[in-house]
């Protein structure tokens, strides 16, 4: 699995990274422009990104300005609904207002810093990404 990590501060940057990587490649972008140049590029060359975790708080373009551009551009390239990328907001912003608009602008989760590892991992397995460990480990028998 493809993931952009949009995170502008070093030590979320890292305790991200650690909690996202055993769910496949990470990418970083520290901004808003860089995401979406990066994002852009890889839809581009057919290697899109499966989940992108964005931060709201940023200089330049918001998380908020970013999500919203991630799926316009979607839309002009007729990606819709469950096809496209799958967006995770990781903010230290928990007030209404920032929630109500990061789901009106089809985020699929929205998580308030510091992560709640437990919680990020549920709503992974609600997104239908597995970790690494999990697609190694072989199938447990149910009929034993």
């Amino acid at each position: 699995m493809k993931i952009l990590l949009v995170e502008d501060d070093i030590v979320s940057r890292s305790v991200m990274m650690k909690l996202l990587a055993v769910y496949g490649e990470i990418e970083i972008a520290q901004n808003g422009e860089k995401a979406l140049d990066m994002f852009f590029k890889a839809f581009e060359k057919k290697a899109p990104y499966h989940l992108v975790a964005l931060d709201i708080m940023m200089p330049g373009k918001d998380g908020q300005q970013v999500l919203k551009e991630l799926r316009k551009f979607e839309y002009d390239k007729g990606v819709m609904g469950h096809d496209g990328v799958k967006v995770i907001m990781i903010t230290a912003l928990d007030d209404r207002k920032n929630i109500l608009e990061a789901f009106r602008s089809q985020c699929e989760a929205y998580l308030t810093k510091p992560i709640n590892v437990k919680r990020l991992h549920e709503e992974m397995t609600k997104l239908g990404f597995s970790s690494k460990s999990e697609k190694a480990s072989p199938l447990k028998r149910t009929d034993e």
